[in-house]
């Protein structure tokens, strides 16, 4: 991992950002306003990771579904801050950031997470994998960036059919309940 990313630690220094951001599994790297419909950060955010767009964050913290945690990449704003809990990397030239966010989308990373994870006694929910264990991480990935790009493009269109057709599916439904509802007056 550490030959495909450089850490992020610049911190918010002069409140270039006053976006605070958590991670949902679902919806990625978000604001705190619309995940919690509150901003549940600190007043001071100048000790918040910056991030810009691209830049990607993982959240140590295991819920139902992802027991190693998630790793998201920041795509939704310009740029945001995140808790120093989370360890931040860009992608550096030997990778394709869309490969990249799919492959941490796939559950391959897990078993190198596993190898250095370690529940903290005092963290319950909250994984014990120091930066230095996760960028010493091995992913595997093709070695070349063609193939990367290939297999990024391919699984970016997947999500685009899937959200399109989750869209219809919604549309369909609320048609579904007013027909029914009409029916029945």
């Amino acid at each position: 991992m550490g030959d495909l990313a450089d850490r992020v630690t610049t911190k918010n220094k002069g409140m270039v950002s006053e976006l605070p951001l958590t991670i949902s599994a679902q919806d990625g790297l978000i604001s705190q306003d619309e995940f919690f419909n509150k901003k549940v950060a600190s007043k001071d955010l100048s000790s918040y990771l910056l991030l810009h767009h691209g830049d990607f964050a993982y959240n140590k913290s295991y819920s139902n579904g992802y027991p190693f945690g998630t790793i998201k990449r920041l795509e939704k704003y310009p740029q945001g801050v995140v808790s120093s809990l989370y360890i931040a990397f860009k992608p550096n030239s030997s990778i394709i950031s869309d490969f990249m966010a799919q492959y941490y989308e796939s559950n391959n990373w897990h078993k190198e997470i596993y190898k250095c994870a370690a529940e903290g006694a005092r963290n319950h929910g909250l994984l014990n994998v120091p930066p230095s264990d996760f960028f010493a991480t091995n992913l595997n990935i093709p070695i070349t960036k063609s193939e990367q790009l290939k297999i990024g493009r391919l699984l970016n269109a997947v999500d685009q059919t899937i959200t399109l057709h989750d869209q219809k599916l919604n549309l369909l439904k609320l048609v579904k309940q007013s027909l029914l509802q009409n029916m029945f007056i």
